[in-house]
């Protein structure tokens, strides 16, 4: 019998975990705050937003929300980018994508200060990732890192299929599985023989955005099967692994809904306080690299 992974649960310890630490933080004077830009009015992008804004909300942190109406223009979404950017009370920011075709949204985004990218998503916060260096990672390969780690399954050594070459997801979660010693294998739209990729491996991890492509024939008995896609169906959510015809064979597999997305949002969170805190440090190592300046400095 195959077991699923309660991402519900996992995600409601490490809110708990947020929600404390950001008390603390409140109680020392500082409060982390995420703002959220959302240009225009896709109803998929505004639930997505809201559903943010309630799981900040609920962890006691400031809310700074931003809408800009679907006719705003590259300068006007930078300006108000860079606005919150400068703001001391705004730890993290998320543009909310996708935007509308006509503005670039590699450039916006790169806009954003590498320690607020919450999302993660700026060239310079995937700069930080290649080089193993301490930064914000985005949040849904960080959730698939947490869901295995909860659920005791072990990365260092563990042959992994990685189906989805993404920038979203699957680009950053090769590079956290390495980092976690992993031995990885990445199948793409060009992977000839996607069964010779998957079959071999303990975990198989799916984010290719096409509906029911994973199923018997790529999963070996024992395997563990992570499930990223959503799809919306007339008879509700599913996503991109055949989850029904994997029972009994997978040991353990992530149900949609249920799985991978709680703990996306949850990261959101972690990223924000975690911004915030490191922020701080920051702000106390000039404070002391400028005190001890201020002693060194002979008097006139």
């Amino acid at each position: 019998m195959t077991t699923m992974i309660d991402g519900t649960r996992i995600a409601r310890r490490i809110r708990a975990q947020v929600a404390a630490e950001v008390a603390a933080a409140a109680g020392a004077g500082g409060i982390p705050g995420l703002a959220t830009v959302l240009v225009g009015d896709d109803p998929a992008s505004a639930v997505y937003v809201a559903a943010k804004r309630r799981a900040i909300g609920e962890a006691g942190t400031r809310d700074f929300h931003r809408p800009l109406p679907p006719h705003a223009t590259q300068d006007e979404v930078a300006a108000v980018i860079d606005e919150l950017a400068a703001d001391p009370q705004v730890s993290g920011i998320l543009l909310q994508l996708p935007l509308p075709a006509r503005l670039d949204a590699v450039a916006l985004i790169d806009r954003i200060p590498v320690t607020k990218d919450v999302d993660g998503l700026t060239t310079a916060s995937a700069g930080l990732l290649a080089r193993a260096e301490r930064g914000l990672r985005p949040c849904t390969p960080s959730g698939v890192v947490e869901l295995l780690d909860a659920g005791g399954v072990r990365l260092r050594s563990a042959r992994v299929a990685v189906v989805g070459w993404g920038e979203l997801v699957g680009r950053p979660l090769t590079q956290l599985l390495l980092r976690r010693g992993a031995i990885v294998s990445v199948a793409h739209e060009f992977t000839a023989e996607l069964p010779a990729v998957t079959r071999p491996a303990d975990i198989v991890l799916v984010a290719t955005g096409v509906r029911g492509l994973i199923g018997p024939e790529h999963v070996r008995p024992g395997a563990v099967v992570i499930d990223v896609g959503v799809h919306r169906t007339p008879s509700g959510l599913t996503g991109d692994v055949r989850s029904a015809q994997l029972d009994g064979i997978a040991e353990r597999i992530t149900p949609v809904p249920g799985g991978v997305g709680p703990t996306t949002i949850t990261m959101l969170m972690v990223n924000t306080l975690r911004a915030a805190q490191w922020s701080v440090e920051h702000e106390n190592v000039v404070a002391r690299e400028t005190s001890g300046r201020s002693r060194n400095t002979p008097a006139a």
